[in-house]
């Protein structure tokens, strides 16, 4: 099997992992609100259990990030971040008591930390031309799970027996179906997940570790200045086995990623202050508007629990639908162009919300009818705001740091996924306050990005025509 067939199949895998993400989304959350009341516990105690998840992730997804970006391996630290989703749905689903449902959610978090890793691992084994619709093609894969979901529940609210000492009932079963699936998953990760070489080490391509070098210049391979061979040895480690001991001495020095690393040098920069508050934006707004969406369609709607899974059914399919459309526009577009277009749905999307939803006129048809284009246009603007700011953070950042990036961008998501339903969650009665803070926050970061639009583009593309020029 070629390094293209072991790409695919990884890049498959990486798509399971994702959807499965999804699907652990979706069949935990309709019932442990009710889970927990059994368990006695206070109301505070849902945001706690839902904080929770995102908290452990976004503690440890630089963490992760940095090991993989010194290790150059993805696959022993996916199988490792596994066995925390296991050994936390196994015990969602013993759930004794409060407290350990409340840790259950902390320990799976912590696996969900690997994403990093797994983002790291995604940019340097992708061109800068395909990276965008890679991973419009992985965010779909979680999108799909969040569908698949609940159709898993239509069977698991049916489970009541005894499994030896532990009762399984529609409260427990997801977490006993989830630590299986991540069982067989972790089977799926050892047959076809493959550490295969960056593309930076692969076709000669060895300029795609040049972004953060000080070089101004065209430099030969082989040379008297040993800095040159230390940047191509960097990109080769994996390969030097046969080298001998004298030579080996400077490729480890120049292979630590975080030799002269500086984040302050890294993360402070225009652009990637740009990309970073997209993201936090992004997903703050998103989380408001989940939090929101369920109490809007009871008060107007007397949407019940059948009506509430039909709308998120279609909303899931509108999103999938949204990230394969902009896999295909990412190909023929640029990802800043990507990402303002996004920006301009969004912030229709929130005036049309503030001027037809916070005070509903007409009938139940114009009323429901503005209801539907709202969430519409919220939906669609999603895709393209997500995936082009992941792949513009890819390219603005380090390549050989990309893990702990990475990290860090997931875990500023984190905070606003962590944030945005506390901010809504108090204001469903007031939609006015909410959605005037979300359409703010929107024509903050459009300004922003039309400021810093030149910006907004890959350093190396650049450095590339600056190089030709000075040689011609």
């Amino acid at each position: 099997m070629d390094n293209h067939q072991k790409r695919n199949l990884t890049f498959l895998t990486i798509g399971l992992i994702f959807m499965l993400s999804g699907v652990e989304y979706a069949v935990i959350l309709p019932t442990i609100w009710r889970y927990l009341q059994i368990l006695e516990a206070p109301p505070y105690f849902l945001g706690l259990g839902l904080s929770a998840f995102s908290l452990s992730a976004l503690v440890t997804g630089p963490l992760f990030g940095i090991w993989s970006d010194r290790s150059k391996t993805t696959k022993s630290i996916v199988l490792f971040s596994n066995v925390f989703e296991i050994v936390g749905n196994f015990m969602y689903f013993i759930g004794y008591s409060k407290w350990l449902l409340l840790c259950s959610r902390i320990v799976a978090g912590i696996g969900a930390g690997a994403g990093s890793s797994i983002f790291g691992f995604l940019t340097r084994s992708t061109i800068p031309e395909e990276r965008a619709g890679i991973f419009a093609a992985i965010m779909a894969g979680r999108q799909a799970g969040l569908l698949v979901g609940p159709a898993f529940n239509l069977f698991l609210r049916l489970c009541d027996f005894k499994l030896g000492p532990f009762v399984v009932n529609k409260y427990t079963s997801p977490g006993i179906f989830m630590c299986l699936l991540w069982v067989l998953l972790q089977f799926v990760v050892l047959a076809m997940y493959w550490d295969v070489p960056p593309i930076s080490c692969e076709g000669g391509a060895t300029m795609m570790e040049m972004k953060q070098e000080e070089v101004e210049e065209e430099v030969p391979l082989m040379g008297s200045d040993e800095e040159p061979v230390h940047t191509y040895r960097a990109l080769n480690s994996d390969q030097l086995e046969t080298s001998t001991s004298s030579d080996m001495q400077p490729v480890h020095r120049a292979s630590d990623p975080f030799r002269n690393f500086s984040a302050s040098r890294e993360f402070l920069r225009e652009e990637v202050v740009v990309v970073l508050t997209a993201q936090f934006i992004t997903l703050f707004n998103q989380t408001a508007l989940e939090t929101m969406v369920t109490p809007l369609t009871q008060r107007y709607f007397n949407f019940g629990e059948l009506g509430n899974s039909l709308m998120y059914s279609l909303c899931g399919v509108e999103v999938i639908l949204g990230f394969f459309f902009v896999r295909w526009l990412s190909r023929k577009v640029a990802d800043r162009a990507v990402l303002a277009v996004g920006l301009v749905i969004c912030c229709t999307a929130c005036i049309w919300c503030l001027i037809f939803l916070c005070k509903p006129r007409g009938g139940y048809g114009w009323e429901l009818s503005a209801f539907i284009i709202g969430v519409f246009l919220q939906l669609l603007g999603l895709p393209f705001v997500a995936v082009s700011q992941v792949s513009l953070f890819s390219k603005v950042t380090a390549e050989k740091t990309q893990g702990f990036s990475q990290g860090v961008r997931r875990s500023v998501g984190g905070l606003a996924t962590i944030l945005g339903p506390l901010w809504a969650g108090g204001l469903t009665n007031n939609l006015y306050i909410m959605l005037g803070m979300m359409l703010a926050l929107l024509l903050m970061i459009t300004v922003m990005t039309a400021l810093s639009y030149d910006r907004l583009t890959e350093p190396r593309a650049v450095q590339s025509a600056q190089s030709s020029d000075s040689g011609g």
